[in-house]
């Protein structure tokens, strides 16, 4: 999880493919009209939010249900959202893909063709509650190296496992 220009997408698809996990981009789950209202440079309102999101948790609870594992990319920027994807699961984590507004800017700058407009950074930062200790989430640094962060994950992945028999952990 993380604002726009985060990583999520680089950072989901190297993660799922060193763990030999499924990937999912949660911008696909999107439905027409969100990405149309955010083409055209309009923040969606959590009234936008809410089918996207719920699409995105039945996909999660869909592959947890076939002891699955996918790792899906995802803004998630609000507690109530998280609460959405999770639907009360103790198997799934958040990563929080953490980073200043000036670097994430810097990186806007360079996208091309991507539907999200660097305009719309103000009101991600503006809406972006970081996850609080009690939400079990592992925080990362993007100011790294791909490689570098997706091993900062695993790392942090392996240690929270530890303490679970199960080791049978969801990532999103």
């Amino acid at each position: 999880m993380g604002v726009s220009g985060s990583g999520k997408s680089t950072i989901a698809s190297e993660l799922a493919e060193r763990l030999h996990w499924t990937f999912e981009d949660g911008d696909r789950f999107h439905p027409k009209s969100n990405v149309e209202k955010m083409s055209a440079g309009q923040p969606l309102t959590d009234e936008d939010r809410w089918p996207w999101l719920n699409a995105i948790a039945d996909e999660i609870e869909r592959v947890c249900t076939a002891h699955g594992h996918v790792v899906v990319a995802c803004s998630a920027l609000k507690r109530a959202y998280r609460n959405v994807l999770l639907r009360g699961r103790d198997d799934v984590r958040i990563v929080f893909l953490n980073g200043t507004q000036q670097l994430i800017a810097e990186r806007l700058a360079l996208r091309k063709d991507h539907f999200m407009p660097p305009g719309l950074l103000d009101s991600q930062f503006g809406t972006l509650e970081p996850p609080g200790p009690d939400e079990n989430a592992i925080g990362v640094s993007i100011d790294a190296p791909v490689d570098s962060i997706v091993d900062d994950i695993v790392s942090k992945l392996q240690a929270t496992n530890a303490g679970h028999s199960s080791g049978d952990r969801k990532q999103s």
